[in-house]
Formats: structure tokens, sequence, C-alpha cells
């Protein structure tokens, strides 16, 4: 492919615009991506990036505004006139069909033919070894896609992309869950298809990735363009700035709390093949970090201790009462709440509004004679949703037309509206901004001063390093260290997570 004369960007957008209903998405998005630059897209979550890129995908119009390709304005109806003019996205978690093999998914409704216009299987699977040796990767185009990992399905992508001739490649967050080798590669495809001209947008939250792998970035906040720089040229602080118009502040404002009690107590927990033996305690006011490798049994234990899932021995109580096992209807009486890592499948009614989703775990309360209002949704949820600054011009908007920070807000009101005693939170700033985590963060710490016993599982170690009074490590399902704030250090939840220890106390 060769590169545009460079009188031109490949993609550039001016001053668009666009709202659903009265939340408005985007006031005045701006973006201008020249051939053979990688170009970076940060913003706070509900800054528009998403919207903006749905824009250019085809899957919504603009209201107002101009979208050029090479320097000739286009207006998608669909996702396919996108694609027909040269615009691919590859997303965090690609939709493949598993039945198929992975050739007759890069050629999906456009299977090249042979003789008696046949379907040439072998000049396919050809054309797909042809695509994946050019991005220097192996994957074989005979398997099937079913149990290839997220990576090789965004590779897949990026091979179907290639075979349709895109010009613009946008990768909207495409590494939240990716190992660190994935990574690597990724970032080595996407250097190859920068080196042949092509166009590429790479949208993220970790700065790390944009300074190892961009040219340049463009900031937006509130729906709007704010500025672009290139890479060499700036830092993490000054894009911060931009990002969020204000002072951050301590991203772990962690401040000390009076800790009492026992509020959770878990007792030699086992479920076969999942976790064996866990012991622990949560007292008020305290924040317990649950740190280990992913798959090493954090959140399967957190869903045993709320009800979820189910174990064969053991005992959770709260405040001395007994919770039966898989009766989170239980766990919810007794004064818990569970704030799930995949807020979008299992913590929100995605097409419900604000208040109905806030005010989701409490109905029961809110009823008068059987019968719930919105008035008494909204009265009850409001004081969350302020408390939380979701950011939507009226408690009846959609969740799923809000951003993902937005959204994890919502499902923390949903569950603080419940006042809870013991707070689990999985994953609490997975996929969202500098800015909301501060938020989030500085959220618990203020819960935690006030007396709530919070188990906080995340994979970010400066996290639970920043936020934890205590640091409990799960390594393969055992409980391998219990570290107080002073000594938990890197080096050590590392060994803990890696080789295991004893438990101290």
């Amino acid at each position: 492919m060769t590169a545009a004369d460079g009188s031109a960007p490949a993609l550039e957008l001016r001053d668009v615009a666009k709202s659903f209903g009265a939340v408005r998405a985007l006031s005045a998005g701006s973006l201008r991506v020249r051939h053979g630059s990688i170009h970076a897209l940060v913003g706070e979550n509900g800054a528009g990036k998403s919207t903006l890129v749905k824009v250019v995908a085809g899957v919504h119009r603009r209201e107002s505004g101009d979208l050029l390709l090479d320097g000739e304005s286009v207006d998608f109806t669909s996702t396919a006139e996108s694609k027909a003019a040269g615009v691919a996205v590859i997303y965090q978690e690609p939709t493949l069909f598993p039945d198929l093999s992975v050739t007759e998914n890069i050629f999906m409704g456009r299977q090249l033919l042979g003789a008696g216009r046949r379907i040439d299987r072998a000049a396919m699977y050809a054309e797909a070894e042809r695509l994946f040796t050019g991005l220097g990767v192996t994957i074989d185009p005979r398997r099937p896609a079913l149990g290839l990992s997220i990576a090789d399905q965004q590779i897949i992508e990026i091979a179907k992309a290639i075979s349709l001739e895109a010009r613009v490649l946008i990768m909207d967050e495409p590494t939240a869950a990716l190992s660190g080798v994935e990574v690597e590669r990724l970032f080595t495809v996407a250097r190859r298809l920068r080196d042949e001209g092509r166009a590429l947008v790479f949208i993220s939250h970790r700065f790390d990735e944009v300074f190892a792998l961009c040219d340049e970035v463009t900031v937006m906040r509130d729906g709007a363009y704010v500025d672009t720089l290139p890479v060499a040229e700036t830092d993490v602080d000054q894009i911060v700035a931009l990002m969020v118009g204000r002072e951050v502040g301590d991203l772990f404002p962690k401040t000390p709390a009076e800790v009492g009690a026992p509020v959770l107590e878990v007792t030699g927990l086992t479920s076969a093949g999942v976790f064996h033996d866990v012991s622990f305690q949560v007292r008020a006011g305290e924040i317990v970090g649950l740190a280990g490798l992913v798959g090493a049994g954090r959140s399967e234990i957190a869903r045993a201790v709320f009800g979820v899932d189910g174990y064969q021995t053991g005992e959770v109580t709260l405040n001395g009462t007994a919770i039966p096992k898989r009766n989170p209807r239980a766990a919810i009486r007794a004064g818990m709440a569970f704030i799930p890592e995949d807020r979008r499948r299992q913590g929100l009614v995605i097409d419900a509004s604000v208040s109905r989703n806030v005010a989701g775990v409490i109905r029961s309360r809110l009823a008068r004679a059987g019968l719930l209002t919105q008035h008494a949704e909204n009265h009850a949820s409001g004081p969350w949703a302020g408390r939380l600054s979701v950011k939507t011009n009226a408690l009846d908007a959609n969740a799923a037309t809000m951003s993902g920070g937005n959204q994890q807000k919502v499902v923390i009101a949903k569950w603080l509206a419940t006042e809870p005693k013991l707070l689990i939170i999985d994953e609490p700033t997975r996929g969202i901004d500098v800015g909301t985590k501060a938020e989030v963060h500085r959220l618990l710490s203020e819960l935690a001063g006030q007396g709530m016993a919070i188990m906080m599982i995340s994979s970010e170690l400066p996290e639970v390093l920043g936020m934890a009074d205590r640091v409990l490590v799960v390594r393969e399902g055992n409980l391998t260290a219990d570290i107080t704030r002073a000594d938990a250090t890197p080096e050590n939840v590392m060994l803990a997570a890696t080789r295991g220890r004893e438990v101290s106390a």
C-alpha cells in the first residue's frame, strides 16, 4: 500500500456533534490523522471518544460537523459503507463466528470463487496465510475460531481489515485483556501497518502504551476537542491536565481510618479445584486488598463469599451472623454488597435508566402498597448519583448511552444505596480514566473512614498497594500471604503471588 501524497490527512473530523436524547455525547469532536502514523485518542470516560469512533465506523450519523477521508467529505449511514470506504475498527473483544474457521471468518460474505463459481477454499487458505505472513504472525488458517485467545481474534480482525484494503484502522482499547507478550505482538503488527502507510488510531487509558507506540496524541474532554500534541514533546502530567481540566490530586488518596471489630469472617472456605481452606477477616474501617495473578482464584473467592457461587466446606459470617451458601439475597439482607468485575453484564440492566439501576436492589423498600413509582426511584437514586458525580443530564437517561466510567459509578451507587456494612468490589477501576480512578479511590477511602469494611480485588498492583490496609495474596486458590500496609511492597506481593509463602499474622 502506498501513502497518499500528504496533501490531505487520511482521516479528519471537524467539530462533529452527536446527541442521544438529552445527553450531548459530542459537541465539537475533532481529529486529524496522517497516513503512516499511529495517533492516540485519549480522554476521560464520557469525553466522547467512543461516540467519535462510532461516527467514523458508521454506527452513528453525526448531526453536524465534517467527516473526511483523504480530503473527501463522506457521510456513512451504515458500518458496511464505512468498511467499503476503507475504515476498520478493532474492538477490545472481537465477535468472530466460533464454529467457523479462521479463514471463513476473514472472508465471511465475500468468499473467493473458483471454477463453476464454487468456493475456492485452497485459494482462501493461501490468501489467509499470506495475510498472516505479512503481519508477521503465525495462526493456522484452517483451525476453528472457537478457543482462540482475544489476542489472536484481534489479529484475525486486522487480517480481515487488510484484506478489505483498509486505509484507516481504529483500535479501541485493544490491550485491556492482553498479556504483556500479546501486547508487544500487537504493537509489532501496528508498527508494520504504519510503515506500510496506513493510518492508525489507538484508544487507550494506559499512558505507557501511548508513549511506547504512538506518534501523536489528541485529547478530548466533555465531548469536545482539546489539543493535539507530538508524543515526543509531551508527558503524562500534561496529558492528564488536558484530559481532566482540573487538578486530579493524589491518585491514591488513602486516609487513615479507625479499624474496628471484624465485620466479615471467612473460615476454611473450600471449593474443589477453585480455592482451598481460605480463612481471613475484614474489619470495620479497613480496606483489604486481594492480590494475585489472573486466574489465582480471587474473584471466585469473592463470589463465593457473596453467595453467587457455591463451596463445599467452610463458613462465612457477617457481624457474627452465618450467611447461607448460594444465597445472595441473604447476604444483601445481612448488609453485604458486591460490585462485580464485569459491570455491563453483571452489574447493570443496560437498557434501563440510571434511576432504575440505582434503585434496583432496594425496590421492595421503596414500593408503597406494592407499587413503585418513578418519583420514588428518582428520589432514592438522585443523592447517590449526585454524590458519585454521574455525568448525565437526567436520571431517566439509558445506561447503555453512558461511558464506561459513568456506568461503573452507577453500579457503585446502586450498591451503596443499600447502606452495606461490607462492600466487595472487584476491579474497581478497570477500563476507566485517571480522573475517575481518583474519584473512586477517594470514595473508597471516605467509606472506610465512615466505618465500612471493604474487600477490594484488583489486578493493578499500584492500586492494591496504594489503597489497602492489608494485602491478602492468592496463589492457585490458596491464601499465601497476609501483609500489612507497612510491609506491602511490590517485591513481597509478587513473591507471594508467584512462589507462595506462609501466611503471616
